[in-house]
């Protein structure tokens, strides 16, 4: 095995590490406070090419591969997990879907203005009655003519009021179970489309939450992603490269809490040495360490398979557990440590304590990855087999 990045890697690593310190960190406090979700930060992001990362050039992308991308969302959510959102939505979940199920008409239409921010994706897979149990879709998608007229709702959509485009996961045939579910790449400016912001969240405050509603939208049969019936397939894939970022995104939010801990333990002095010093400080610094290191080794191995192409549903199911559970173990120790500084938004590790609890819900809750691991541990449903896939999803999107 070679522990080592190649140039490309790092040098994206280290590129995209100065430009989350410079455009994106200094106003992420303020964004949080003000639940803002910052479009100047975006028009950035979009400049610099960086939602392609993945994506092959021929299609708008940067034509990297998946430890390039995983660094470079690391080093995003090492800052602020908000903006991290936007890349585990646009590029994970959106664009690297459309680049597996879509048409070649669809990639090439769709893929380059994903790159460059002029479309912005959402994931429309949560419905009320449908988080975990992502087969128990009720938004129905009605065949009529060359059209398909679909109605029903989504919720906890992460990009949702500000998408151009939204893949919109809904049923042609109630009785056929998951096998009737379909996906359509669906034009929020559709008659019938609506959103509506969720407002109040404990965390990721500075991105963009909402329920989608769909009051008989036509849709257009070339719309369709994929075929008809293959949209839960469709959706555990997307899954796949959503629980990637988002592990790599937790790696990220416990570097952040190292470096602000080991900073402020060795400026803040009691009983007249810096608490750097206590052993206690010690030792929770250093299981942020060490679950930080063995976080992204876990991650880097998913992106390994990857980019072999071999599928990776354990090995990315058990990173997205042990990072999502470290990223709370970290945002719980650095409060600790910041003490009563660590209870008020004057320290970034009040955000960031906040921000780690979804990591351990959302793109399918941590019980819901222990069921995967389990399962394929016993033999009762392999991860990585042949079969379509686990019924099971997860919350949020």
């Amino acid at each position: 095995m070679d522990f080592d990045f190649t140039p490309e890697q790092a040098a994206m690593r280290k590129h995209m590490r100065e430009f989350a310190d410079r455009e994106i960190a200094p106003k992420a406090q303020m964004n949080d406070r003000e639940c803002k979700f910052d479009w100047d930060i975006a028009k950035k992001i979009f400049a610099e090419g960086f939602l392609g990362c993945p994506v092959p050039e021929k299609y708008g992308g940067l034509g990297m591969d998946y430890i390039a991308y995983g660094l470079m969302t690391e080093e995003v959510n090492r800052v602020c997990s908000s903006t991290r959102t936007l890349f585990s939505v646009q590029t994970s979940l959106v664009a690297l879907t459309i680049l597996k199920w879509g048409t070649e008409e669809q990639k090439k239409h769709l893929l380059p203005n994903l790159c460059n921010g002029k479309f912005i994706g959402c994931f429309g897979l949560t419905e009320p009655e449908a988080g975990s149990d992502a087969a128990n879709q009720q938004t129905k998608a009605i065949k009529d003519g060359n059209d398909y007229i679909i109605t029903g709702q989504k919720t906890w959509i992460s990009c949702g009021s500000i998408a151009t485009h939204a893949l919109i996961f809904a049923t042609v045939d109630s009785g056929k179970g998951h096998e009737g579910i379909t996906c359509f790449v669906v034009d929020t400016k559709s008659k019938g489309f609506s959103a509506q912001s969720i407002k109040g969240k404990l965390g990721l405050r500075a991105s963009d939450t909402s329920s989608l509603f769909l009051d008989e939208v036509r849709v257009p049969a070339e719309n369709m992603l994929g075929k008809v019936g293959e949209g839960f397939k469709i959706a555990m894939s997307a899954l796949d490269n959503g629980r990637f970022s988002v592990a790599a995104g937790a790696v990220g939010l416990v570097q952040g809490c190292i470096d602000h801990c080991t900073t402020y333990a060795m400026q803040r002095i009691t009983f007249g040495v810096p608490i750097g010093q206590h052993q206690q400080v010690q030792a929770m610094i250093g299981d942020m360490v060490a679950d930080c290191e063995a976080g992204r080794l876990l991650y880097l191995r998913a992106a390994h398979l990857k980019n072999k192409g071999v599928r990776n549903t354990l090995e990315t199911s058990i990173a997205k557990l042990f990072c999502g559970e470290a990223a709370n173990r970290a945002g719980h120790n650095a409060v600790q440590i910041f003490g009563g500084y660590g209870f008020s938004d004057e320290y970034p590790v009040e955000r960031y304590f906040r921000d780690a609890k979804v990591l351990n819900i959302y793109e399918g809750t941590r019980e819901i990855q222990r069921i995967i691991i389990a399962q394929d541990a016993l033999g009762i449903r392999p991860a990585n087999g042949s079969k379509a896939g686990t019924a099971l999803a997860g919350a949020g999107a």
